[in-house]
């Protein structure tokens, strides 16, 4: 039996290797990687709060505070009024606009990562991962 260990070692590994690759796409969008999930996140959970993408991208309310200021500064999200003190993200028409651009290069990365390693996109492991991922996270 494989050592279920190395997962999260493997894991941990394509994730930094997606981060180094696509910086370079993401910065002439005026993103980082990780304020390209926050963007994301936004996109696909319209009026979500800032706590709640914190949560789903199992990332530190400083860093997600950071990253929300950024795409603010790039007229990539507003926030909004929420229930009580909540305040909520959504995207700008600007922050809708490169929304594909974003969702290409990571696509891209992917498929270019499957193709070498000869993995279907169909594979069982897709959902395997999507997954264990809900089983950590939750958008409430």
């Amino acid at each position: 039996m494989t050592d279920l260990g190395y997962l999260a070692q493997n894991i941990s590994i394509l994730h930094r290797k997606y981060y180094k690759d696509t910086r370079a796409a993401f910065q002439e969008l005026g993103l980082n990687p990780t304020a390209a999930c926050v963007l994301l996140t936004v996109h696909e959970h319209p009026h979500i709060n800032q706590n709640q993408v914190a949560k789903a991208l199992v990332i530190d309310k400083g860093l997600t505070t950071r990253e929300v200021n950024k795409l603010q500064a790039l007229d990539y999200l507003v926030k909004t009024a929420g229930t009580g003190k909540s305040l909520n993200l959504q995207l700008t028409s600007t922050g809708d606009a490169i929304v594909s651009q974003v969702q290409t290069i990571r696509r891209n990365w992917w498929q270019r990562r499957f193709d070498e390693a000869h993995i279907d996109a169909d594979s069982p492991l897709i959902p395997a991962i999507e997954a264990a991922v809900a089983n950590v996270t939750q958008v409430d």
